[in-house]
């Protein structure tokens, strides 16, 4: 049976205070939660992963931290160093708190996908590890500054037959690529079972729109969620999904009701 999930990012500020999960958690009708890995969490690892495991807190699914992918992307020694190491850090969080996925944005930040064939090698290396720890890793589709995410998604295929996406609607239709799915050529994404995970937000924006990259709840942009999630009952798809639209507001409130409506609404369509 297919799972609800949160990401804490829409719960937390950046690096914001992952101790404030237990508490919302008793709030939240979600059936788990996707840990948003933040830089700032280095500097604390083993009371991260000390505090988890006390709270057994379900979570399946862990974000890594983003500049990994940067790193990646850049390509120099130091830099790709520093990504493989902070990717093992990553690894090992999962690992600890029961996680069997973990999610990354293989290219990311103002480099992005300007240098792919280093995001191209660097997979290799990331999934070799990733496999050490017992977690599958899961490449998004993120936006890109020079070509799309569809057509990395096929590259990476491509050079690795085995490999496996979360696939994120608002990334999507960030460059009119949404309706890619629906299409025979691209059936090979769910029918061979390379997407094994989606992101679920709205996307207001334009093509490329750069200021309306901010996920919303469903509902609050443009995205056909009862045709998708019509589509996705029809592929047989079981897994998870997570629900990614920010809910912390100034002062650190959290929008409670918005999330739990964002939980049934999937719920009513899965």
């Amino acid at each position: 049976m297919s799972k609800i999930l949160c990401s804490t990012g829409a719960l937390l500020e950046y690096g914001g205070d992952y101790k404030r999960l237990e508490t919302l958690s008793r709030q939240l009708v979600c059936d788990g939660y996707e840990f948003m890995m933040d830089y700032p969490y280095y500097e604390e690892v083993d009371a991260l992963k000390k505090y988890f495991q006390e709270i057994k807190l379900y979570i399946p699914v862990v974000h890594c931290e983003k500049s990994i992918g940067e790193k990646i992307s850049k390509g120099g020694k130091l830099d790709l160093i520093d990504a493989y190491e902070k990717f093992k850090i990553n690894c090992d969080v999962a690992q600890s708190i029961g996680a069997e996925k973990m999610v990354i944005h293989l290219w990311d930040g103002r480099t992005s996908d300007t240098s792919f064939p280093n995001n191209l090698i660097g997979y290799d290396h990331l999934n070799k590890i990733a496999r050490q720890y017992g977690i599958d890793l899961l490449i998004e589709n993120v936006v890109c500054a020079v070509e799309n995410p569809m057509k990395h998604l096929c590259e990476l295929r491509e050079n690795y037959p085995d490999i496996h996406f979360v696939f994120d609607t608002k990334m999507a239709a960030f460059h009119g690529q949404l309706d890619l799915l629906y299409e025979s050529k691209y059936q090979w994404l769910w029918q061979d079972g390379h997407i094994c995970h989606y992101h679920v937000n709205d996307y207001s924006g334009g093509y490329m729109d750069w200021e309306n990259l901010r996920p919303l709840p469903i509902g609050k942009g443009k995205i056909d969620f009862a045709h998708f999630f019509e589509f996705i009952h029809k592929t047989g798809y079981d897994g998870s999904f997570t629900v990614e639209a920010t809910a912390y507001r100034d002062g650190g409130v959290v929008d409670v009701e918005m999330l739990n409506e964002q939980f049934k609404y999937v719920r009513a369509h899965i």
